[in-house]
């Protein structure tokens, strides 16, 4: 296929295409940027220059490839996700109506901690509260599945992995740094799923060739970690002590992942797996954080 793929410099993004041109797929893929042009050529792939704040200009240019795998997010509004999230929806909504009727694959990506009201652990057949964090467009892509789009979410857990990682760990690993300490909140017991980015990119490359319309999928290799295991290997990492905080003093030892810190998101990856034969085989994160690149 000759697949269009936004966000492809990014850190899961510059995994995935590799992954689809490993596997003979061509890759259009979109650049904000020259210095962003110029890795996706290096990498091998044909280059659409264009932004997010232009769909029609996105959708236009999927309409002439055979599928779509939408990584690109705004972050640069963040922690304030809210414009972000409108964008991300007016992307979906413009390429959802040039793709449709025509069976085509779009895979939208999404997150397990949307999932975090689930009771016990989060499975692909569980959907996210309306109005929470990116639950508009994860459903929207959904709902293309009734307009002959073979759309699919990955919903990815909020720890994706490996060198190169800009997200949420290397923000703990910061925080135990400046603080002295490795924190984590109450008993520690909460779980957070995680996934190699490699593994990752594999998994959206499966779904891409595929996943049915209308398929969520669970990027968790890792079901849960508890948190105090999380904060016990950055403690290693950093020769710092761990110990346990208070969650009314969450917010004021990690700032903006305060209320993460303390979420329980355990999410099984079973049906995903057992769908496309996904198996990954990439370290998990406490193994990763062990050999070192991380500190």
């Amino acid at each position: 296929m000759r697949v269009f793929v936004t966000g492809g410099s990014g850190f899961i993004g510059s995994a995935v295409v590799p992954e689809l041109l490993g596997a003979g797929h061509r890759v259009l893929a979109l650049a904000r940027s020259e210095k962003s042009a110029e890795t996706l050529r290096a990498a091998g792939a044909e280059v659409h220059r264009g932004s997010l704040d232009d769909p029609e200009d996105l959708a236009g240019t999927a309409a002439g490839t055979d599928g779509v795998i939408h990584l690109a997010f705004d972050h640069d509004t963040f922690p304030d996700m809210t414009r972000a999230v409108e964008t991300d929806l007016g992307v979906i909504e413009a390429i959802g109506a040039a793709l449709a009727g025509s069976g085509r694959p779009f895979v939208v990506t999404s997150g397990t901690m949307m999932l975090a009201s689930v009771d016990g652990v989060a499975t692909e057949a569980d959907t996210p509260v309306p109005g929470t964090h990116r639950s508009a467009p994860d459903l929207a892509a959904l709902a293309l599945a009734g307009r002959g789009v073979r759309s699919a979410v990955v919903r990815l857990a909020p720890t994706v992995h490996g060198p190169g990682d800009q997200g949420f760990v290397p923000r703990l690993i910061d925080v135990a740094r400046e603080k002295g300490v490795a924190a984590y909140v109450g008993d520690g017991t909460n779980r957070w799923p995680a996934v190699h980015r490699l593994d990752a990119a594999r998994l959206f490359r499966l779904a891409l060739e595929s996943a049915p319309a209308g398929t969520a999928l669970h990027g968790a290799a890792d079901e849960g970690i508890p948190f105090k295991d999380i904060a016990a290997a950055i403690g290693r990492g950093l020769d710092v002590p761990v110990k346990s905080i208070p969650a009314e003093e969450a917010q004021a030892h990690f700032g903006w992942l305060g209320m993460a810190a303390s979420i329980d998101n355990a999410t099984s990856g079973e049906r995903t797996r057992n769908l496309l034969g996904w198996q990954p085989e990439q370290p998990g994160l406490i193994a990763d954080l062990a050999e070192g690149s991380y500190f």
